[in-house]
């Protein structure tokens, strides 16, 4: 019978402590990009590919808190993946549960809070409940934030914004005069996150995908044509030393 191993070992008892970086950025951001091509290429079913990427995600998640990342932001499931077979779309509501079933326990002695950012309400009822006994047992936690956007949409998460602001602005002291950036990212999904310092793409696309364009506005990005399931601590590690060498002048000189 196989053994899962552990999500995360003892770092007082590793042997290869990861190498200490000096500019980590504070919020990574990452598109999971290929595994239905990664399944293609093998000629297996695109869950296939979902349930490989599924691994990733705690190799991942090990390595971000080991660099003392704070913030890990996945784009899990967009509001456009509704689009898919309705199989696939199904099985894509089963990852969070049964990734929470197998890690949580480990996730809480490492001091990993859960986050969701998007349109949560739509989710299956069985996704939602998963997800609600994660935050609930993560809610004290005070280390990596792994922040999972589900059913997310940058333009609806706009567009929800300014219907919230018309709204407000009926009876109180918010009016289109004082409204600037502040108060607006406010009303997004994202308002108790700083923004991403970095942004991760797999597979070889170079686009945003409705992915927090908002909040992306001064974020450095990475792009590598790996796979998400051929994704690894490398690689990652790769993203984050070519993140070192970056100046961010916001616009400035």
């Amino acid at each position: 019978m196989s053994m899962k191993l552990p999500f995360f070992k003892n770092k007082s008892k590793e042997t290869n402590e990861p190498e200490a970086l000096e500019n980590v950025p504070n919020h990574v951001a990452i598109i999971m990009d290929g595994n239905g091509r990664w399944a293609k290429k093998r000629g297996l079913p695109r869950i296939a590919g979902h349930k490989e990427g599924m691994d990733v995600v705690k190799e991942i998640v090990k390595a971000a808190r080991n660099y003392n990342v704070k913030i890990l932001t996945l784009y899990a499931f967009s509001t456009e993946n509704w689009k898919r077979p309705k199989s696939e779309v199904e099985f894509l509501m089963k990852l969070p549960k049964e990734f929470l079933h197998i890690y949580l326990p480990e996730l809480m002695e490492n001091n990993v809070k859960i986050n969701t950012i998007g349109n949560y309400d739509e989710l299956p009822a069985h996704t939602k409940e998963a997800i609600d006994y994660a935050k609930e047992k993560t809610q004290d936690n005070d280390g990596l934030l792994l922040n999972f956007a589900l059913n997310y949409g940058s333009r609806f998460e706009i567009i929800r914004a300014i219907r919230q602001i018309m709204t407000d602005m009926e009876g109180s002291d918010l009016s289109i005069d004082n409204l600037d950036e502040k108060i607006f990212s406010e009303y997004l999904y994202t308002k108790d996150l700083t923004d991403p310092d970095l942004l991760i793409r797999t597979s070889g696309e170079q686009r945003l995908s409705n992915f927090l364009l908002w909040q992306v506005a001064y974020s450095e990005f990475w792009f590598t044509d790996v796979l998400w399931p051929d994704f690894n601590k490398e690689i990652f590690k790769e993203a984050l030393d070519d993140y070192q060498k970056r100046k961010r002048r916001y616009g400035g000189i």
